[in-house]
């Protein structure tokens, strides 16, 4: 079983990606985990960092773009905490805005850029990169750098805080009436994309990534049992990458149209979050509450149309 579970992810040794981890002990503002302490891990999502480890126990799953027109994910644990997450990557500006819907967060990053550490020592999170816990990861050595930093997330947290840590404003209940049938639905950014599948069978989405089956690398199959397409406004920031690509900026903070796909349907909705301390509610066309089906949510951020 241990193998299975580290198979995208074999020990290696501890160690960062190389970015620019700020080269200090401290915890971030605030110290240590509290007991309703999130943990958001990002996770990359390249070809080469497929399969990823850990993805399937994560409560919520966001995706956004970055350089290029790629993906990334941010995997948020809350109910289960898994053996091994990764591979871990860098933070985003974005990140800080869509974490502050928790109470001090812990995030598990690989490092960031130079001129975005100070904000991220600033915010109301706990930083956990290798710089500042680097007994919680190691090098596998089925992959080339910088595709192969995992985590341990028992280092970073001691226990999964429970459900009521998930202060995202979704509600989970039964479907409203309506919708329309959907048997696949596919988001595409302009070098990566997402197809999700409605199985019967399973009651999921079946998740696939550029055309590929997204699995684990214990072989299990990613599938959610809500995904919410959220149209948001991306924009540029200040920030660039080492070949000079602008890093988008996606503003999860407002409120806009969304498409929310569960139960074999899809439902045109709208979503709210006036403000960055609160969680995002989503309603149906009507105006009234759309709950969500129990188990994982993707929620893909994409361009308003």
């Amino acid at each position: 079983m241990a193998a299975s579970l580290t198979a995208g992810c074999a020990r290696h040794g501890p160690g960062g990606d190389g970015r620019t981890p700020r080269p200090t002990a401290t915890t971030g503002p605030g110290g240590q985990a509290g007991a309703g302490s999130v943990l958001a891990v990002k996770i990359d999502n390249v070809p080469a960092a497929r399969p990823q480890t850990g993805l399937d126990a994560a409560d919520v799953v966001y995706a956004e773009q970055v350089e290029g027109g790629l993906s990334r994910l941010m995997a948020v644990y809350a109910t289960k905490l898994p053996v091994v997450v990764g591979p871990v990557r860098s933070a985003r500006e974005s990140d800080l805005e869509l974490l502050r819907q928790f109470d001090r967060p812990v995030l598990a990053f690989s490092g960031a850029q130079r001129k975005l550490l100070p904000l991220i020592d600033r915010a109301p999170l706990i930083a956990g990169s290798p710089a500042h816990a680097p007994e919680a990861y190691f090098r596998g050595s089925d992959r080339p750098a910088p595709h192969n930093l995992c985590l341990r997330p028992a280092r970073l947290l001691s226990a999964a805080p429970g459900r009521a840590a998930l202060t995202t404003g979704f509600r989970y209940g039964p479907p409203p009436s309506g919708g329309t049938p959907t048997a696949s639905r596919t988001v595409r950014y302009p070098s990566a994309r997402f197809t999700f599948t409605w199985s019967a069978e399973r009651a999921r989405w079946l998740v696939s990534t550029d055309g590929t089956p997204s699995v684990t690398s214990a072989g299990k199959r990613v599938a959610p049992a809500t995904v919410v397409v959220q149209y948001v406004k991306v924009r540029t920031s200040a920030y660039h990458d080492a070949l000079g690509n602008n890093s988008p900026y996606t503003q999860t903070v407002g409120s806009g149209k969304a498409e929310v796909l569960r139960d074999g349907r899809s439902f045109d909705a709208t979503w709210s979050r006036p403000d960055a301390t609160r969680g995002t509610t989503f309603a149906t066309a009507g105006g009234g509450p759309l709950d969500f089906a129990a188990g994982q949510v993707w929620v893909v951020f994409t361009g308003a149309p």
